[in-house]
């Protein structure tokens, strides 16, 4: 009867541990990188995109950022949303043949998108991220979008975001550029006018798995809850000790 209760006990906790190591290794976080959010859009409208940065740096703080718009698939029109302690820039270049907004020919696109931190303090600083927010359009009938960024630290170092993606099954690039997919526009009815952008974002900590954390945390002890019970079931069910003689 020990030896059973001992074979139980066994089983359970390498199944414990064999449960606990697959949600862990579900739950390890990617290596951050600077991407767009939402990451789909459509074809011919407008998009309020936000390109979040992620501080990697255990010491120093991101103070600019640089993302270039694809000279493949070219934007007219792009507006920003003020970002405290940072500044905005941006930069435009001749786009010929023209491109159509609403009804009228432009002959400039935008190429280049720059924030800089008035000072190291009011950058990205370490365990932080910072979303810089705009609104651009018409956007161009293409599949994807395909933003090169350069990310500078306070301390000179520069990381360049620019990797295409890789193939369908093919394994990330070590610096992927953030991608942007479109999707055909539906025809019940073209976009028009670009959305208004509300709310002011701020540098905030974590990368956002917080809610992700607590409902992990709640499987895991939810599984260990089953394995315990399994256990207190297999003691009820070992056979009642023989009367004494």
């Amino acid at each position: 009867m020990i030896r059973l209760r001992r074979s139980v006990t066994a089983a359970a906790v390498l199944t414990l541990g064999a449960v606990l190591g697959a949600v862990l290794g579900v739950a390890a976080p990617a290596s951050a990188h600077i991407t767009v959010n939402p990451n789909e859009a459509d074809q011919g409208g407008y998009a309020r995109l936000a390109f979040r940065v992620p501080n990697e740096s255990d010491e120093a703080s991101t103070t600019k950022v640089e993302v270039f718009f694809p000279e493949d698939a070219p934007v007219a029109s792009v507006t920003t949303m003020p970002v405290p302690g940072w500044t905005v820039a941006v930069e435009k270049r001749a786009v010929n043949p023209p491109l159509e907004m609403h009804g009228s020919q432009v002959t400039e696109a935008v190429a280049k998108i720059t924030w800089t931190a008035s000072s190291d303090d009011t950058g990205v600083q370490p365990g932080e991220f910072q979303e810089f927010p705009v609104s651009a359009g018409p956007l161009p009938e293409v599949d994807r979008m395909v933003f090169r960024a350069l990310q500078t630290y306070s301390d000179g170092n520069v990381v360049r975001w620019i990797d295409p993606p890789a193939a369908a099954g093919g394994e990330e690039p070590a610096s992927p550029a953030p991608v942007l997919t479109l999707a055909a526009a539906s025809a019940e009815g073209a976009p028009t006018a670009g959305p208004s952008v509300e709310a002011t974002p701020v540098a905030a900590t974590g990368d956002g798995g917080g809610s992700n954390a607590w409902g992990i945390a709640g499987l895991v002890a939810g599984l260990a809850g089953l394995v315990l019970g399994g256990l207190a079931y297999a003691r009820t069910r070992r056979p009642a000790a023989p009367p004494a003689a």
